[in-house]
């Protein structure tokens, strides 16, 4: 990879703040764009914006072609049997409440298992804590290790007969754990339940093959991979699709209305009530041709390096408190002794260093690690060690500084 060509493709890395050459260092909560996805979307606007699967004029005509071009474009990144597969939807939180809502409702009853981990984002805890109320199921929690990560022997012990769905993320927003999602898959499978991932911190960063994982979902966003905010995709085996019912009801998903009854369209068009989020599909299919170019592979390797040298570099700060397994993904989260991670991510800002700190919407993991807050740095393709160096240099700054101010 030749991270300096790279980061040139990315305009907003090209600026100063607080004085500082900005360090973007939250690629877990959004991604920065590319400029072939600015311009993409730009193009559609200026060029073929409008409505798509009605008008038959040469504008509605172009952007439904370049908005189901984008869903093949999908289902050739994950790999998926078909398009009818691969549903647009506003991101990973709306994917996951749309299997909650159609699936789970319809198929758990009193006496039912939901199945997740404490690592979960609350997207992928709240909408099934919502199905177990309405439902009367159970849900429960497969026990994390000592450093953060899943043993596949609590797996098997915790998902039982009586279990319907598991529920897990792919890659931990907070401990940057990756998950063994083939083997929970079997092992899901073997004892008649499916299995959908949470696939927000996976997708931008691992090569994602649907067939190969035997997963019967996986929800992922835009805005995390290069993409616009606002687009997401929900995958699901067509056979489980095809029985769901609709959440949302209007314009698009119908196939006839009459005074009293409706019928549906097929997939995956059932799932996209409303107008689409045309100009989000075409920048997520910009944002695919991207990270194709680049190559998945080489983006995991990258990473992989980076938060190895992370980690080294960080453990090399006194008072330093870092979470998650030794082998993980490429984000690092940390506390700093004595000083609370908003404090320190106000800190780095003054260095132009931009960090997230907080719950990192995953309060029951806080409270696993017995702390309020952390602070996180994020990496992505762009990223460099002397990101890294820049990360460092500014935390022994923020620990003099506060060293100095509480003698």
């Amino acid at each position: 990879m030749d991270i300096k060509a790279i980061r040139e493709q990315f305009p907003i890395l090209d600026q100063e703040v607080n004085g500082n050459p900005l360090v973007y260092l939250d690629s877990s909560a959004t991604s920065q764009k590319p400029r072939s996805v600015i311009e993409a979307v730009n193009e559609y606007y200026r060029q073929d914006n409008s409505n798509v699967h009605r008008g038959v004029h040469t504008l509605g005509t172009r952007a439904t072609e370049k908005y189901e071009g984008a869903r093949e474009k999908v289902r050739k990144f994950i790999n998926a049997e078909s398009t009818a597969e691969v549903i647009f939807t506003r991101g990973t939180t709306t994917a996951i409440n749309t299997v909650a809502y159609s699936y789970a409702r319809a198929n758990l009853t009193a006496g039912d298992e939901i199945v997740i981990t404490p690592m979960e984002h609350h997207s992928n805890i709240i909408p099934w804590q919502q199905a177990a109320k309405a439902t009367g199921a159970a849900l429960k929690y497969i026990p994390l290790q000592d450093d953060g990560t899943i043993a596949l022997e609590d797996v098997r012990d915790t998902i039982t007969s009586k279990t319907k769905v598991v529920a897990i993320t792919h890659v931990s927003n907070v401990l940057g754990t990756v998950n063994p999602i083939n083997e929970i898959a079997s092992i899901a499978h073997d004892n008649g339940a499916v299995l959908l991932v949470d696939g927000a911190q996976g997708a931008p960063h691992i090569e994602v093959d649907v067939q190969d994982i035997d997963c019967d979902f996986y929800c992922f966003s835009g805005h995390k991979m290069c993409g616009p905010t606002g687009i997401g995709v929900l995958y699901g085996k067509r056979r489980l699709l095809e029985d769901m019912e609709p959440v949302e009801f209007g314009g698009e998903m119908i196939d006839f209305v009459n005074l009293y009854d409706s019928t549906w369209k097929e997939l995956p068009w059932k799932f996209e009530g409303g107008t689409p989020i045309i100009a989000g599909a075409v920048g997520l299919a910009a944002a695919i041709d991207f990270l194709n170019d680049v190559g998945m592979d080489a983006i995991t390797d990258h990473e992989q390096k980076l938060a190895d040298y992370a980690m080294e570099q960080m453990r090399t700060i006194d008072g330093m408190e870092v979470y998650g397994p030794e082998r993980r993904a490429a984000l690092v989260t940390f506390n700093l002794d004595d000083v609370h991670p908003h404090d320190a991510a106000t800190a780095l800002d003054a260095e132009g260093i931009a960090v997230r700190a907080g719950h990192h919407c995953a309060q029951p993991l806080m409270r696993w690690l017995d702390v309020s807050a952390t602070a996180r740095a994020s990496f992505y393709l762009y990223n460099t060690n002397e990101d890294v160096d820049r990360l460092v240099d500014g935390l022994l700054k923020t620990k003099e500084y506060f060293g100095n101010v509480f003698k």
